[in-house]
């Protein structure tokens, strides 16, 4: 099955999987006794590709918990039940997230041995940071999850217990060190095309494993669980990511045959026959410098490349809207844009018709969509490539996680000098995914070195340096979640984190800014508090707790904490 699915990934995957087969298969020509039609085991570089293809799907969009976890961090609203935090035992999303995760991670500890036994130790650094980082996502989104027993079903254990969140993430950061040191090696097979990622770039692994761990770090900081004499090793070591080049991002690919690579976020906006993934009007406004809390008058460049609106400034909604009577029946429409979208959580008596043809939709950035150029238009699966990479810890995330550092008092430097990178990366950033998305669209300005993003940041800058501390972690924060939009799983855990950036509250009593609209947000018989409060981790899902005679008593997701959550 893990074949298939991988030869169906990539044309060049598959050519790369026909040629092992063919060696494999010559050179056991003469051996008789060897059934070369069913072979027991897959060769590494095999391996290795497929390991990463499904590492790509974590906390994906689609099928996978990046839908959840979008809607969490207020950068997209939808009618399903996570629309209200009230994500359940069942959800499918969450349920493939774990499925695939555990069937990723016995594919990675089948490589971790198999290269262990053969000497190969670049192939086994490679898997024991693929390992380290798909368990590092498994507990911030879970907690207490499996780990020691996981993979043991060969031995015998089919009820795994369920391991310590705390014991797991020092087993993490030890895996990473072993990793490094085995990278360091250079012994055995050297990976190349097998190794979506780096192209066996062993010097990248390493930076990549390091900035992963200050990331984590980073995420411990206000537990008492955080390790200062590991934290100042990690500092001293200065081998971390240098540029956007390092960014540990899986690509897609603009092939439909013979199956769908193109970013998942973009098939399910512009190739659905439904439409079911909105734009967040909260994050839309604080891009646009509408919320007076933040960034108050200060347009962010970034937003049409982040944006396709298919209607134009002025134009009324196609769909819905009564010309006779003027009523556009949004749930929420910028007229002076075109921007159109639902609220998060709207029991409005529009938010739930069929509006297809008004909608924003995400844009060239991060989905590979289409560039905003401000003529509007029908958006149809013509309208962009879907090549854009899942961004998964990138270059621009580590220079805001040094940023937080700094302001944090944990590292050295000058905070402002470092937001100000950040920012800068940010922006170079999407000139990249433009770049690399084979868009046909022509005259899309090039973001870096464009006077829109030299007086964006002055004024950041000058906000900044205005704030007091607790204002200046929340600028950093919020710069760092607008860079990362399409990539949900760091902005989750950062929210838990820190408490910022400041979401949408639909029961504020203080006229919440752009939801106090009589939508009728769910409230209970007080109304004073959310039917579903936010979930601080995720349920374990229903058939683990079925099936799992060592599994724990279901969590409450709104009280169960994950251990770094301060």
């Amino acid at each position: 099955m893990k074949l298939i699915k991988t030869l169906k990934h990539n044309n060049t995957i598959f050519a790369l999987l026909l040629s092992s087969i063919l060696l494999v298969s010559c050179n056991g020509y003469l051996d008789v006794d060897t059934d070369t039609d069913n072979p027991t085991i897959a060769p590494l570089n095999y391996l290795l590709t497929s390991t990463q293809v499904s590492l790509g799907k974590t906390t994906g969009f689609q099928d996978y918990s990046g839908d959840v976890l979008q809607v969490y961090t207020h950068q997209m609203t939808v009618k399903e039940e996570q629309d209200q935090y009230g994500t359940k035992v069942n959800n499918i999303t969450v349920q493939n997230d774990w499925d695939n995760s555990y069937l990723t991670l016995t594919d990675i500890q089948s490589l971790i041995n198999q290269s262990s036994e053969s000497g190969d130790l670049i192939y086994l650094g490679i898997g024991q940071l693929e390992k380290a980082y798909l368990m590092s996502v498994a507990v911030d989104l879970w907690g207490d999850v499996p780990y020691t027993d996981a993979t043991k079903l060969k031995g015998g254990t089919v009820a795994p217990k369920f391991d310590n969140q705390i014991e797991i993430y020092k087993s993490i950061l030890t895996l990473i060190e072993t990793a490094k040191t085995n990278l360091k090696t250079n012994t055995g097979l050297k990976p190349s095309a097998d190794d979506l990622f780096y192209g066996g770039d062993t010097d990248k692994w390493i930076r990549f494993a390091n900035t992963f761990k200050l990331k984590l770090y980073n995420q411990m900081r206000l537990s008492s669980e955080f390790d200062q004499t590991g934290f100042n090793a990690l500092i001293a070591e200065n081998n971390f990511f240098k540029s956007i080049d390092d960014d540990f991002q899986f690509l897609h690919t603009g092939n439909s045959s013979p199956s769908d690579e193109r970013n998942p976020l973009y098939l399910e906006s512009y190739n659905s026959s439904q439409f079911t993934t909105f734009m967040s009007p909260w994050f839309y406004e604080i891009m646009m410098g509408m919320n007076p809390n933040i960034h108050n008058g200060n347009k962010d460049p970034r937003l049409n490349y982040y944006f396709f609106k298919q209607l134009t400034a002025g134009q009324f909604p196609p769909d819905l809207g009564d010309t006779n009577t003027g009523n556009p029946k949004a749930d929420y429409w910028d007229k002076t844009t075109g921007f159109f979208t639902i609220r998060f959580g709207s029991q409005g008596p529009w938010s739930s018709f069929s509006t297809e043809n008004s909608n924003t939709y995400p844009g060239i950035f991060p989905c590979g969509g289409r560039y905003d150029d401000g003529n509007g238009g029908v958006a149809d699966v013509d309208s962009g490539t879907g090549i854009a990479p899942h961004r998964i810890l990138t270059y621009d995330e580590f220079l805001y996680i040094q940023a937080e550092l700094i302001q944090a008092g944990k590292l050295t430097g000058n905070v402002t000098t470092k937001l100000q990178q950040a920012m800068q990366a940010s922006f170079a950033k999407v000139d990249q995914v433009v770049a690399n998305s084979g868009t046909k669209q022509t005259g899309i300005p090039k973001l870096v070195g464009s006077s829109n993003v030299t007086t964006f940041i002055n004024k950041i800058t000058a906000e900044f340096t205005a704030a007091n501390s607790t204002k200046k972690l929340e600028i950093i924060m919020t710069q760092k979640w607008v860079a990362t939009f399409g990539d949900p799983m760091d902005q989750y855990s950062d929210y838990r984190r820190t408490g910022f950036p400041i979401l949408a509250n639909p029961n504020s009593t203080s006229k919440e800014y752009q939801l106090n609209n009589g939508d009728g947000f769910p409230i209970d018989d007080s109304e004073t508090v959310l039917k579903n409060p936010y979930q601080l981790s995720l349920y374990w899902p229903l058939s683990e707790l079925n099936l799992n005679k060592n599994a724990p008593a279901q969590k409450n997701p709104a009280t169960y904490k994950i251990f770094w959550d301060n």
